[in-house]
Formats: C-alpha cells, sequence, structure tokens
C-alpha cells in the first residue's frame, strides 16, 4: 500500500507518525485540519484502537470531528476541555522561527483559538513547506460577510505602509460562491508574495473593522515534526534549541492505508 503514496504524502505520513509519539495516555489534544493533519488522526485512532491509549480531542473543523469520530477517538468541545495538554496541526507556511501561515484549509480561527489554549503546540509538515521567509503562501484573513469588500479595500490600503511585495487580495471561493468557514465568515487570501515584518502585518491587519482573524500565527508554535519522502523526519525544538533526526519505516499492512 505504502508503495502508491507519492512521495509528498509519504512525507506527511512520517511527520504524522512521528508526532502522535508527544501524546500520553490521557491528554486531551487538539486536533488540527487539513491532509497532514488528517494523517495525524488517523495514526492517533490507530493508537487508541489497538493500544487502548485514552485520550480527548478537540477537533478545529467539522471535517476533523468527523474523521476523529471515525477512527474511534473521543470528541469534546474546547469548553468542555477549558484546556489542552497539546495540539498537532499542519502548517502552509514556518521559518526558522517556527513563525506560520495557516489556514489554506479554511479552519485558521479555531486553529488559532485551540493552539493557543495548549500547553504545547507541535506543527506537522513536510519539507517543502519550510520557507526563509513567510508570505509565498496566500495569507489567509477571516472576515464577516457583511461590508466584506470594504474590508477588503481597507487592507489593500493598509498594505501600501507595510513591508510587502505584494497587496493583491482576493476572495476565496467555493465553485460560484464564496467559501463559508465553521463559523459562517468568509476568507480573503492576502497574495504578498514576502513579509518583512510578521509582527507588525499581524497587529495592524487585526485593527481592520470586520477582520475577525489572520493566519499567521506568531510564538504559538514550540516544536515543528518535518517529514521527508524517504521516511526521514527531523524533530525542531523552538524552546531548546534541539533538533533530532530519525527514519520510520513504512508497513505495507498498515490499516492507515486502507482508504487509499
Amino acid at each position: 500500500m505504502s508503495g502508491e503514496l507519492s512521495p509528498i504524502d509519504k512525507a506527511k505520513f512520517v511527520a504524522a507518525k512521528r508526532a502522535v509519539d508527544f501524546v500520553e495516555d490521557g491528554m486531551r489534544v487538539g486536533l488540527g485540519t487539513g491532509s497532514t493533519a488528517a494523517w495525524m488522526v488517523r495514526c492517533l485512532g490507530e493508537l487508541v484502537r489497538e493500544d487502548g491509549m485514552q485520550i480527548k480531542g478537540v477537533p478545529t473543523s467539522t471535517r476533523t470531528a468527523e474523521l476523529a469520530r471515525q477512527v474511534g477517538i473521543e470528541v469534546i468541545s474546547l469548553d468542555e476541555a477549558k484546556w489542552l495538554d497539546l495540539t498537532i496541526d499542519g502548517a502552509d507556511e514556518f521559518d526558522a522561527n517556527l513563525n506560520l501561515i495557516k489556514g489554506g484549509g479554511g479552519a485558521l480561527l479555531q486553529e488559532k483559538i485551540v493552539a493557543t489554549a495548549s500547553d504545547q503546540m507541535i506543527v506537522i509538515a513536510d519539507v517543502a513547506k519550510e520557507v526563509a521567509q513567510l508570505g509565498a503562501f496566500p495569507l489567509p484573513v477571516e472576515v464577516i460577510p457583511f461590508g466584506w469588500q470594504t474590508s477588503k479595500a481597507l487592507i489593500e490600503e493598509t498594505l501600501i505602509n507595510l513591508d510587502v511585495l505584494g497587496r493583491d487580495t482576493t476572495l476565496r471561493m467555493n465553485g460560484d460562491a464564496p467559501f463559508v468557514t465553521d463559523e459562517g465568515n468568509y476568507l480573503l487570501d492576502m497574495h504578498l508574495s514576502r513579509i518583512g515584518n510578521v509582527r507588525q502585518l499581524a497587529l495592524v491587519i487585526n485593527q481592520i473593522p470586520g477582520v475577525v482573524e489572520n493566519g499567521l500565527f506568531i510564538d504559538i508554535c514550540d516544536v515543528v515534526v518535518i517529514g521527508h519522502g524517504d521516511g526521514k523526519v527531523e524533530v525542531r525544538d523552538i524552546n531548546t534549541g534541539t533538533v533530532e533526526e530519525d527514519k520510520i519505516d513504512f508497513l505495507e499492512n498498515d490499516n492507515l492505508f486502507a482508504d487509499f
């Protein structure tokens, strides 16, 4: 089965597989959204079903909640959990300081709330997600539908005075209609090419009326687990400054591949 996976999917899988080693019995765990996070949820589900691990999962989207229930993870709300031991999630980009761009999957608001309500955030990503400077991936901004075009115009006007290369902002679509988040909001994707000052941008954008939250995750991620297509895994801890390398072998009969 594993031979049918592309190198990028293998990289996502080994990152997810290594990241679940951080999860201990009895933990309350934030469950991210996206293709890499889906591998992590499946890996956790395997631990629950086959090893009897007892955990409570707080999903960051309806899609993740559905998958978690399918694989046997007990799902609770953040209000029920109150605080989490850790959150494991993917990222669209990360830099050397473990600043992130997230929101490509459309769940940045819940992802940021859950991540900041955790003792630790672990990011899982394939090696292609590492960049010298954030901004090549479009930065999502969640806005309320009322007056979204005004919010868009204000964002583009604000960008004139900020250290970015591009200022084009587009409404994310789902077919012929605007993409709608789980909270009923719209997403504006900012095509910036390069972000010179991530802290300044995050603070300024969030002051614009109509903006709910942006996809810059700053000083939130503690550990990044980077997967490679050959099974190599690199674990970087921003707090300790340590870097560990590992190798994960693929099992041809792994149940995780059953749906692929």
